[in-house]
């Protein structure tokens, strides 16, 4: 299948949503993208339909362990919605434009809100593996740098030149996942703050977990950020949600070290609680 140019044209997510709404009837409202682990999400949507990204016109593919690489449309609890199996990351050699790809397509499939999960390395001192972080701002490391997917030619029809950032995260959605799990009584497992993300795929020195603690991140992961900036300047309200799958390691007499192994070992354990807190968040 063709990969998205640096900077798509309207007319090209246009066919990529067209293409997907001649082969659903689901029109959906909420669109799900799962973080390395966390796909059984969609497992759970009723009267699905799914598609292998290498079948959609136009859409990238996921090269990543932990990642099935479908969009899955269906019903979840009473709400239509569509969710992706997997995400795509810089770090696989995309441009920042294609790793936001789907969420422009959303946007003109209908979605009014999106909820973006990810796998996340815990920054601050006080989470503990397994923790759920409610995402309440991020700091794009990459956009530093120049890389962000809002670069280049502008088109109104998606959104303005310079959309504003201080709401990425919206307040009114993350006070109504608190309730939720306030309400299943697991807040002791609930935290909010700061994600923070790097390019990839290598994890971060303990220099580097240094600086960012300094710069005030409490998580540090490899996605989301590009697709928050792009449905925001959709205008899409977002819930981003980080399962802190291990702490980083800031020690240099310390022996361990990251890796993904132990990343989707933690999703396995704690995937049901997130998939049931957003389940339980669409019910409220």
């Amino acid at each position: 299948m063709e990969t998205p140019s640096r900077c798509s044209s309207f007319e090209e997510y246009n066919e990529t949503a067209e293409w997907l709404l001649t082969r659903t009837k689901i029109r959906p409202i909420v669109a799900i993208i799962c973080g390395s682990g966390l796909g059984g999400l969609a497992d759970r949507l009723q009267d699905y339909v799914s598609f292998k990204y290498e079948e959609i016109p136009r859409f990238p593919t996921s090269t990543v362990p932990g990642h099935a690489g479908k969009l899955v449309f269906g019903k979840l609890e009473g709400h239509d919605c569509v969710c992706m199996q997997g995400r795509f990351h810089f770090y696989e050699g995309y441009s920042i434009h294609t790793v936001s790809y789907p969420v422009r397509v959303f946007s003109l499939l209908g979605v009014k809100t999106l909820i973006v999960t990810n796998a996340a390395g815990g920054l601050n001192d006080s989470y503990s593996v397994g923790d759920i972080m409610i995402i309440k701002d991020h700091i794009n490391m990459p956009g530093f740098a120049g890389q962000n997917p809002l670069c280049g030619p502008n088109d109104e029809r998606f959104g303005v030149r310079f959309p504003c950032m201080s709401d990425a995260y919206d307040r009114e959605l993350r006070s109504k996942f608190r309730s939720t799990a306030e309400a299943m009584g697991v807040t002791q497992f609930l935290q909010e703050g700061v994600y923070c993300m790097l390019a990839g795929p290598s994890y971060e020195t303990i220099a580097e977990c240094k600086f960012l603690q300094t710069m005030g991140a409490d998580s540090v992961g490899m996605s989301t950020v590009p697709e928050v900036l792009v449905a925001r300047h959709c205008g899409l309200r977002v819930l981003g949600l980080s399962l802190i799958t291990n702490k980083v390691i800031t020690d240099y007499n310390s022996e361990e070290k990251a890796n993904h192994e132990e990343v989707l070992r933690t999703t396995q354990e704690r995937s049901n609680l997130l998939q049931d807190l957003v389940c339980g968040f669409l019910t409220m």
